[in-house]
């Protein structure tokens, strides 16, 4: 029907040009005047299947081209060349492109043809395309980043030898060629044909070098020079989303890692969503997530993108006192501490008004506003005294109060200042042979002091009673915390009991038998304490008592671990108030258990087999998270190197460089100082702000450590000053860790014998006076001495305390 249809035209046409055609017809037939110059010339001009008229730009004429594009649809046919299309339009317009005669044919041999060349069979054939290349030369370690590279180098060598003509295209009859010198004995199912039937995505009939890379996956990833280093700022609380740059063909799965450790295999309830677009979403961002995130894609290490994170946190003020009653012609001192990143600037106000301390005698900021300094106070200098404390991210701001009045009058504000809170805080309770001293150190006077027989009020039993046999009565004292400035907890091992001791009596909590170590979890309001069983440490126990703080009957509870060594607990601080593992860790096994500090629960095991390592102590800074371990050593000449913990993934790091031994981590999680045993120094790294863990310096340290304590700086804000111990000799070491300037002070006598004191943990500690205060204490065997730190001397010593390693500050109460 359509080539009679086709032959009907074809006559109309002709009898209106050529009249004499129709038999019959009378009269002469004028001559139709020429088509108008805007009459489209290609009405009037038939091109025939697979050509279409087009109007020549330089000549005006019409001429017929090859069609540009059939209609879309499927109805399969099969060409004289042996191919397959999906209309009768594609083969003529293939005809027409490839300038020979191909016709419809009725075999159906091409539709089996074509089903027979599957995908695994058309993957072969590549894959002997492939083969036949000359290959180059391989090094002994290969990466699948240079494997897709010598790829990319045999696809271009191929896709050039096919390229006949050099355009920059592959067409049927370039492919042929390979198909009768190559590959005729080869492969039956499949042909070169089936390149341009699988991978010539945009049917145009040619193969494009992109289309060729695709056909052999051969991927090609970009990223933008400028874009190897994102740096990205998040608030904490906040949501943080980092996209990855990396872009190209075939690009695989992206990967991101942290610290060298894959992400997206973990099941992490702050890391759990990853986008279609490879992005990662971190959810409520905290101190611990800043550092390093690197993304690549899979099996693409060699190219990849670092994402620095720093965690800006508003600030938090603290100030000291914050209330204080002064007589006239005294120096005033109010105080101002603020954490936050960056670090907050603070300014003064009083009443409201803005201090202008530069312009006045009377007053003086001290280490960038951390002290204001009233030199010699007047009635006038009465008032409030606001401390601001300002970052990118926030503000804060405190009160602290100063009356300036005669002793005489005795208001409110002076009984409380002067009788009560000098009464029972801001002391050192020492707890030695012969009972509890409570020393005020900047007078050196004892407030108080209870003697060994004195009687528990709630129990009637004596404090330290004497023991079986006939060896002198004295106190035994292991370890002592301070909950919130009300108690303190010390245990007393012989007496498989714990001693609370607050400002109006005495009581006591039955444990088991020898607790040795105690830590405060201030989050949970709970004592954790830690039992031998005997001083073999046969049978240890961990108990955990809860509601410390409560004034009423307190009972220890058990927990589930067996053979505990020991365990850690991460401290708090005015950025970081909350707490939510402790770490567990088990007689001689390489591993570190994480525990819920609600349910009693373990978390997951940590497992160290593969550094050989049995944990003997930790230390932690919440910036980035990293939980420095400390590993036991094999024998004195061989000190294993820490282990680096990141609290994100739980996963090892690896060692932290060549440092071995016990960490301190400063408050507020900038500096971690090692005592390194072996090299006689003092090991410093810090913690930026972008989370990157680095040495600091090493401190030349001519003493072996026994404890270690910091105090902030007095003379610069956000900086700290380390104080060390010896274990064996009478000195002790003053450092400021901004500068890297020492002092040693000499002849504080002899510390207890380290064979003297079997609980472990320090034989010498030295406990500061928190952080507004300025004095230290450390005991020798035979008496206590008091330190200045601000100026960096000895202050004054005690005498007649024995064995007093056990002390506690209790700040304002």
């Amino acid at each position: 029907m359509f080539i009679y249809m086709v032959q009907f035209v074809t006559h109309i046409v002709a009898a209106n040009t050529h009249p004499h055609i129709f038999p019959g017809f009378s009269g002469q037939i004028r001559a139709r005047p020429l088509p108008e110059p805007e009459e489209d010339p290609c009405r009037r001009t038939y091109c025939g299947r697979g050509r279409q008229c087009a109007l020549m730009a330089d000549t005006g004429r019409a001429e017929c081209v090859c069609q540009e594009k059939c209609r879309p649809s499927f109805v399969p046919v099969c060409g004289s060349d042996g191919r397959f299309y999906e209309n009768h339009c594609e083969v003529y317009r293939t005809a027409c492109l490839e300038r020979r005669r191909i016709y419809v044919v009725h075999s159906k041999d091409c539709f089996f043809k074509g089903n027979a060349c599957t995908m695994s069979e058309y993957n072969r054939l590549k894959s002997m395309l492939l083969d036949m290349q000359p290959k180059l030369l391989k090094s002994g370690e290969q990466s699948q980043q240079r494997d897709m590279e010598q790829k990319r180098a045999l696809v271009d060598t191929m896709f050039k030898y096919l390229d006949v003509d050099q355009d920059g295209w592959l067409v049927s009859d370039e492919l042929e060629k390979v198909k009768r010198e190559h590959l005729e004995d080869s492969l039956l199912e499949c042909t070169m044909q089936d390149l341009l039937r699988y991978d010539d995505y945009n049917n145009d009939g040619h193969l494009s070098l992109h289309e060729f890379y695709t056909a052999f996956q051969v991927v090609q990833l970009n990223l933008a020079e400028d874009q190897r280093i994102s740096i990205s700022t998040v608030t904490v609380g906040l949501s943080a989303v980092l996209t990855c740059a990396i872009q190209g063909t075939l690009r695989p799965p992206i990967i991101w890692k942290r610290n060298g450790i894959i992400l997206n295999f973990l099941d992490l309830e702050d890391i759990n969503d990853f986008g279609d677009d490879g992005s990662l979403y971190i959810t409520k961002v905290t101190t611990i997530h800043m550092g390093n995130y690197s993304c690549h894609a899979y099996g693409y290490e060699d190219l990849y993108q670092t994402h620095v994170l720093q965690v800006n946190v508003p600030p938090v003020i603290l100030v000291y006192p914050e209330t204080q009653a002064q007589e006239p012609g005294v120096s005033a001192s109010l105080h101002c501490h603020a954490d936050g990143i960056p670090n907050p600037k603070l300014l003064w106000l009083k009443n409201g008004m803005d201090l202008q301390p530069r312009s006045s005698k009377q007053l003086s900021l001290i280490a960038n506003g951390s002290e204001l300094l009233i030199g010699s106070v007047r009635y006038e200098d009465t008032g409030a005294y606001t401390c601001i404390a300002k970052n990118e991210v926030g503000v804060d701001e405190d009160i602290s109060s100063l009356f300036v009045e005669d002793s005489a009058k005795k208001t409110l504000a002076n009984i409380l200042w002067r009788e009560e809170g000098l009464s029972v805080g801001n002391m050192f309770y020492v707890f030695s042979d012969e009972g509890i001293t409570v020393l005020q150190p900047s007078e050196c006077e004892i407030r108080r002091h209870m003697k060994r027989t004195e009687r528990i009020v709630a129990s009637y039993d004596e404090m330290c009673p004497r023991g079986e046999g006939v060896s002198p009565q004295h106190c035994v004292w292991s370890s002592a915390v301070n909950i919130r400035d009300k108690y303190i907890y010390v245990t007393q091992p012989l007496l498989s009991r714990l001693l609370v001791v607050d400002i109006q009596a005495q009581k006591v909590v039955q444990v088991d038998p020898f607790p040795v170590k105690m830590l405060y979890d201030k989050s949970h309001d709970q004592v954790w304490v830690l039992t031998w069983g005997d001083m073999d440490r046969t049978h240890p126990t961990l108990q955990v008592i809860p509601q410390a703080s409560v004034g009423e009957v307190h009972h220890a509870m058990r927990t589930t671990f067996q053979r505990v060594n020991d365990f850690f607990i991460p401290p708090t601080n005015l950025i970081i108030t909350h707490v939510r593992f402790a770490f567990v860790f088990l007689k001689n096994e390489p591993a570190i258990h994480k525990i819920d500090l609600e349910t009693f629960h373990r978390v997951k095991t940590i497992s160290l087999k593969n550094y050989s390592c049995i944990p003997v102590s930790m230390a932690y800074t919440h910036l980035s998270g990293f939980y420095f371990v400390q590993c036991q050593s094999k024998s004195h000449l061989q000190t294993p190197p820490q282990l680096l913990i990141d609290s994100v993934t739980d996963a090892v790091i690896g060692p932290n460089l060549n440092v071995t031994g016990q960490s301190f981590v400063s408050p507020d999680g900038r500096y971690i100082v090692t005592p390194n045993l072996q090299s006689s120094k003092l090991i410093v790294q810090t913690v930026s702000f972008q989370g990157e863990l680095s040495l600091n310096r090493e401190l030349d340290e001519p003493i072996a450590v026994s404890d270690l304590a910091f105090q902030p700086s007095f003379t610069e804000s956000n900086q700290h000053m380390v104080v060390a111990t010896s274990s064996s000799g009478a000195d002790l070491l003053f450092a400021d860790l901004s500068s890297g300037h020492t002092e040693v002070l000499r002849s504080l006598k002899e510390p207890l014998p380290s064979q003297a004191w079997p609980w472990g943990g320090p034989n010498r500690v030295v406990v500061s006076s928190g952080l507004f205060g300025q004095y230290l204490v450390t005991p020798s065997a035979e008496s206590l001495f008091v330190l200045n730190g601000k100026q960096r001397t000895p202050h004054c010593e005690v005498s007649d305390i024995k064995r007093g390693n056990t002390v506690v500050w209790v700040g304002e109460v």
